[in-house]
């Protein structure tokens, strides 16, 4: 009878080497997704970043479209705040081979940051 009781008792749950395998697998899924969730939300700033730097680059671009004078050859910076964030906006203009038109670019950059974004256009004589 008692060699019985020995034989279930030796055979009943999980070993100490069973159940630290089981905790690394499982640590392992969780460093996974907890990876994948910081790059969704990484991502997720980004096109925050992209659209805010898109609305900026829009504006610097209808004002050049605007005005009623051709845009100066050159460069100019300003600041644009979206959303409360601080983007600089960097414009470039150079003359083409039509001298009624010039090409104007947008570069918008995060502060102290590489660029966002770059947009260009023609704007044409009025």
């Amino acid at each position: 009878m008692t060699q019985r009781l020995r034989r279930t008792a030796r055979h009943r749950g999980f070993t100490l080497i069973e159940v630290l395998i089981a905790l690394g697998i499982v640590a392992l899924a969780l460093a996974a997704g907890s990876q994948a969730t910081m790059s969704l939300t990484r991502n997720a700033q980004r096109q925050s970043d992209l659209v805010l730097a898109g609305l900026c680059a829009e504006n610097e671009l209808a004002k050049a479209r605007l005005s009623r004078q051709m845009p100066a050859i050159g460069d100019s910076g300003s600041i644009c705040l979206q959303a409360g964030l601080t983007f600089l906006v960097t414009t470039t203009t150079v003359p083409t081979l039509n001298p009624n038109f010039r090409r104007v670019e947008v570069q918008v950059r995060d502060e102290g940051s590489a660029p966002l974004l770059r947009v260009s256009t023609v704007v044409g004589r009025v």
